[in-house]
C-alpha cells in the first residue's frame, strides 16, 4: 500500500524514548516517528541532509508497513 505523508517540521529529542523524533501527518492521523540509532543520539541537533535522509527513511518504512497506532519507532 501506498502511503502519503507530510512530515512536519519539528525534529526533537525525545528523552523518554531516547531517539529523535519529529511528527507527520499520515492517512490523516498524526503520528509521531521515532528514529532509535547510536549515532544519531550522539548529535545535538539535526541538519538539513539528515532530515531528508531520515524522512525518506520513513517513507520507504510506511511502504512496507502497515501504520497501526499514532507511534512510529524505526531502528536504523
Amino acid at each position: 500500500m501506498n502511503q502519503a505523508i507530510l512530515f512536519n517540521d519539528d525534529f526533537s529529542f525525545s528523552v523518554e524514548e531516547c531517539a529523535w523524533c519529529f511528527t507527520g501527518q499520515a492517512s490523516g492521523q498524526k503520528v509521531t516517528i521515532y528514529f532509535h540509532s547510536a549515532e544519531l543520539e550522539k548529535l545535538k541537533a539535526i541538519d538539513d541532509c539528515t532530515k531528508y535522509d531520515l524522512e525518506e527513511v520513513a517513507e520507504l518504512w510506511l511502504e512496507k508497513n502497515e501504520l497501526e497506532g499514532s507511534d512510529i519507532h524505526i531502528k536504523i
